[in-house]
């Protein structure tokens, strides 16, 4: 007696060993077919988002013809096909791409999340380029122009990045973001000028920066309180302890 209850045992095990198995292979053959179906797939369309459209140096319709140049439309590509990696390495090489992901939806769909170069300056020297957030050239844009300081007079490579000291700390501050409106480099000094009035600062080297515009921040508050602004011809800031102004 016994010895067939162990038998029934036996057999309900082996069943429901058999079922679980036969239960794995339908759920393994139905991901494998879904994944071949889904691979051969032909994609239906793009997307490009600009994270940062503000300053679109670059257009969707450039980004398009990069996809297109790289790998045809894609409109003719499998979807396993798809080399995002190579897609990636093109679109990074473009001078107004800071990052770029490039995706593939379930349904098909290729994305294009785009982030652009931020300009904080354009030098017009001999030729002309933005200065981008990391102190490197860019080009200029024939599809926007950024409002921007523009940087003249003595720039080169070799002192770029001294300039970018400069214009870096300038745009970091609201106050001068929104009034320097130009720098004029000579021999590694530096004259800035304002939107609203016409007198110059005498900025003087790139030491002590922040000290600087600190100083001319505190004296333009108290001119403007005692409506004096206008009666200067240049403020004076090389010797990063004073403020030395000059009437006209």
């Amino acid at each position: 007696m016994s010895e067939l209850i162990k038998n029934k045992r036996f057999s309900k095990k082996l069943i429901l060993n058999i079922k679980l198995m036969l239960l794995l292979g339908l759920v393994l053959f139905l991901f494998t077919s879904s994944s071949v179906r889904n691979g051969s797939r032909f994609l239906i369309t793009n997307e490009v988002k600009f994270q940062n459209p503000e300053q679109p140096l670059i257009s969707e319709e450039t980004v398009n013809n990069l996809l297109i140049l790289n790998n045809g439309s894609v409109k003719n590509i499998r979807k396993d096909a798809l080399d995002l990696n190579s897609i990636e390495f093109v679109l990074d090489t473009n001078p107004y791409i800071r990052d770029v992901n490039v995706y593939v939806s379930v349904n098909g769909e290729v994305g294009v999340d785009v982030l652009q170069k931020r300009p904080l300056a354009r030098v017009q020297t001999n030729e002309s380029f933005y200065i981008d957030e990391e102190g490197e050239m860019m080009p200029t844009s024939t599809n926007f122009s950024v409002r921007v300081p523009l940087v003249t007079g003595d720039v080169t490579k070799n002192n770029l990045s001294d300039v970018f000291k400069i214009v870096k700390s300038i745009h970091a501050d609201p106050f001068f973001k929104k009034e320097i409106v130009g720098v004029v480099v000579s021999k590694n000094k530096y004259t800035l000028l304002l939107r609203e009035f016409d007198f110059l600062i005498d900025f003087g080297t790139s030491e002590n920066i922040v000290l600087k515009l600190n100083n001319f921040k505190a004296f333009y508050k108290k001119a403007m309180k005692d409506k004096t602004i206008k009666i200067y011809n240049s403020v004076n800031l090389q010797i990063a302890s004073q403020v030395i102004c000059t009437k006209k």
